[in-house]
């Protein structure tokens, strides 16, 4: 079982940036994935990126592409997602997550099995 808490959200301006952390313990990523998603009030929880742990390859979902950045510092068993150009429509909370053993690219919620508590972001006009 791995634990992961997040860290980094906040309030900031439309334009604006922040960086989230994803602090994993208990085991590590090794030949696995982590994903980022996000889920705003009334909404379903939405894929925002992947990371091959391993490779350092990356996936993204439509609404981070050109914005955000995931990446990862392998020694410290930690995650991160860069958001530039924040818009008012990113305002959520922002979860980290671990898959299933064996997912290939999960970027569906249900290919999940171990979340953070989550970090809010409000981004304000």
């Amino acid at each position: 079982q791995v634990r992961l808490v997040e860290s980094g959200g906040g309030l900031v301006q439309a334009g604006g940036s922040l960086r989230l952390s994803c602090a994993a313990s208990g085991r590590t990523f090794s030949n696995s994935y982590m994903g980022w998603f996000r889920q705003a009030p009334g909404k379903e929880r939405e894929f925002v990126a992947v990371i091959s742990w391993n490779t350092g390859t990356t996936y993204y979902g439509d609404s981070a592409k050109g914005r955000f950045t995931i990446s990862r510092d392998n020694s410290k068993n930690t995650g991160y997602l860069q958001m530039n150009s924040l818009k008012p429509e990113d305002t959520a909370v922002y979860y980290c997550a671990a898959p299933i053993a064996g997912r290939i690219w999960p970027s569906r919620a249900y290919e999940y099995n171990n979340w953070g508590q989550g970090t809010q972001v409000t981004v304000t006009v």
